[in-house]
């Protein structure tokens, strides 16, 4: 699913009893905006990927779910369909 790294950021949130209003004060936006974030009608921007990935002290692979693979060269990137 194209959104899945919000599925990720949530449970973080639930999992550390965080309100999304605590968690809109530590990225600089407001409840509602975060609200829309989780629920993908927004996109979150990148500054605010790294400042919840500082937050939650894990890595942006983490919550995007990306797994490397030493074997694989530049371009010849896994088909993503």
């Amino acid at each position: 699913m194209q959104h899945d790294y919000m599925k990720v950021l949530r449970s973080l949130r639930e999992d550390n009893d965080l309100t999304q209003e605590q968690v809109a004060k530590v990225i600089g936006t407001s409840q509602t905006m975060y609200a829309r974030y989780e629920r993908c009608a927004n996109e979150l921007p990148i500054r605010h990927l790294l400042a919840l990935c500082e937050f939650y002290n894990v890595s942006a692979d983490y919550v995007l779910n990306v797994k490397t693979d030493k074997r694989r060269t530049i371009g010849k990137a896994k088909d993503r369909n």
